[in-house]
């Protein structure tokens, strides 16, 4: 009994380690050396805790980081899933790292956690090892956490006790010595976060209140000297090129501010998640490249991904994506679209990218750790590309990540 206790205790202490960044990050607390010791200490563990903490490990960090991935589904009709859902990312992630467990040697773990970090069960990407020395003192590239696994691992390979804790020395080269921040976009650009709850979002007596209160954003940045207006994800809860009116009234407006905003668009009877862009009265439409693992698409075969989105989805997983990222042009300023998921995605940083307009609809999981984690995502890919991202969410998230 005791053997199995101290299993579970290593096993939290792994996960604990591996996801304290997240739950700091939520409350506003960033200390890079705490953040770096528990970055350490979770991969440490990872390579030397018994086969079975491995696994306990997995399950919780499965918990810990994707718990609120089914408070979406009761949007959906399907409430009573959320926690399946839950306990199901659980064992996704008790798989994910259970190659870990066919060995004891800790060199080899090291390998197997390496090969890990490019893995994406289901397309799901949001599982990064590195995410964990975005705010740390180390930095978030392959070569990095190859040398940050090996110092760890080659301890074990020393005989003499007291060269034991020589190989760490290798951390040095993992530093991250200096950020150098890109300059922002030469625009004074307005983020907006509304703070529409999703159980409402798409109900028809909140249309026109959500479109007075859209306007009244505009005017009030129009009114503050701003440059550009950016709305989130879907604020305009409608198929924007069915609504003549609407757009007209926006283009008119865009003679005095660009207005960047979220909506769907519909043609041909396919239905696209989009950002709609207002410039002096011209309109750009971006379509999302990218979509969601189970929100937005099945990632399964085509057999069962009419079943699980009738009976689960309600129909609404049958969005369609663009061929090719977007780019929407300012005031003559060129920015990458980006819609909420496909901002924490490789794909959408390809090219000539400096600047992101990124848009989100975080209200599905609100209360959760959610909107911390994207934001520790696109805080990796705007360094990892050196772009500054701006980013405009419902409910929680918005603001300029670089």
């Amino acid at each position: 009994m005791k053997k199995y206790r101290n299993d579970f205790l290593l096993a939290l202490a792994t996960a604990v380690f591996m996801s304290a960044f997240i739950y700091l990050g939520a409350y506003d607390i960033t200390l890079p050396l705490l953040n770096s010791v528990c970055a350490l200490g979770a991969l440490g563990l990872f390579l030397y805790i018994p086969k079975r903490a491995v696994l306990i490990a997995g399950f919780l960090i499965g918990l810990f980081w994707f718990y609120w991935i089914g408070y979406s589904f009761k949007y959906q009709g399907v409430g009573y899933m959320t926690p399946i859902v839950t306990v199901g990312f659980g064992f996704i992630y008790l798989l994910f790292f259970a190659p870990l467990a066919l060995t004891n040697k800790p060199y080899i773990r090291a390998i197997l956690l390496f090969g890990l970090s490019f893995v994406e069960p289901f397309d799901w990407n949001w599982m990064k090892i590195e995410l964990l020395f975005v705010d740390s003192y180390f930095g978030i590239y392959k070569y990095q956490l190859a040398i940050i696994l090996t110092a760890l691992a080659l301890p074990s390979l020393v005989k003499e006790q007291k060269y034991k804790l020589v190989p760490l020395a290798l951390l040095l080269f993992a530093l991250q010595w200096h950020y150098k921040q890109p300059p922002l976009a030469p625009l004074k650009i307005k983020l907006v976060q509304t703070d529409v709850p999703q159980e409402k979002k798409w109900l028809y007596s909140e249309l026109y209140p959500t479109i007075a209160m859209i306007f009244q954003e505009i005017q009030k940045a129009r009114d503050e000297k701003y440059d550009v207006i950016v709305l989130p994800e879907s604020v305009f809860p409608l198929f924007m090129n069915k609504n003549p009116k609407l757009q007209k009234q926006l283009e008119e407006l865009s003679h005095n501010i660009a207005i960047v905003t979220g909506t769907l668009y519909r043609k041909d009877g396919l239905n696209y998640n989009v950002t709609y862009t207002f410039d002096d009265g011209k309109v750009q439409i971006a379509k999302k490249l990218v979509l969601v693992p189970f929100g937005e698409y099945i990632p399964l075969p085509k057999f069962a991904q009419k079943f699980i989105n009738d009976t689960f989805f309600s129909g609404a997983s049958d969005f369609v994506t663009a061929k090719h990222p977007t780019d929407i042009f300012l005031k003559g300023v060129k920015f990458r679209n980006a819609i909420c998921y496909e901002a924490t995605c490789d794909e959408v940083y390809a090219g000539d990218v400096k600047y992101v307009i990124a848009v989100s609809n975080n209200a599905w999981f609100i209360p959760s750790i959610e909107p911390t984690l994207q934001r520790i995502l696109m805080k990796f890919y705007a360094r990892k590309y050196g772009v500054i991202i701006y980013h405009s969410a419902n409910a929680a998230g918005t603001g300029v990540v670089f």
